[in-house]
């Protein structure tokens, strides 16, 4: 298997709102056959309703219990930026989780969560820089 990741895909329990949601925070979505699909820089992140998400996967539906375990991150470019994507979340109908702190590896970052749960960290990170395209370089950590 290659090392990549190419969609991601996030179960919602109210696809119009999910989708109302990301586009407030800027994003542009395409609906096809009650799925919502963003370009996200070089994935895609799609939306779709989540027993029925569940079900594809061979799984049974279970109601929303907190944490899953899964976090999906958004590097930008300053500490500014971390703060001014943690607000629109807020104001677009997400709950800011952690406010823009400097964590003790020196890097700034906050969290929110989407209308359904789903956990986004947003951190400026100079140790992981960011292409003219948005993608992100994980930088070598054989030398410490």
């Amino acid at each position: 298997m290659e090392q990549r990741v190419t969609l991601i895909t996030l179960g919602v329990t109210d696809l119009a709102r999910a989708r109302a949601f990301y586009e407030a925070l800027g994003w542009r979505g395409q609906e096809v056959e009650e799925t919502v699909f963003f370009q996200a820089g070089c994935i895609g992140i799609s939306l779709w309703d989540r027993g029925k998400l569940a079900r594809d996967c061979g799984l049974e539906p279970t109601p929303v219990a907190g944490f899953e375990g899964i976090v999906l991150a958004h590097n930008v470019r300053s500490d500014a930026e971390v703060d001014a994507v943690l607000a629109a979340a807020g104001e677009s109908g997400g709950t800011v989780t952690k406010a823009g702190v400097r964590s003790p590896l020196g890097f700034y970052t906050g969290a929110f969560t989407d209308p359904d749960g789903h956990a986004w960290e947003v951190a400026h990170n100079p140790s992981f820089p960011l292409a003219e395209d948005g993608s992100v370089t994980i930088p070598d950590f054989s030398d410490m």
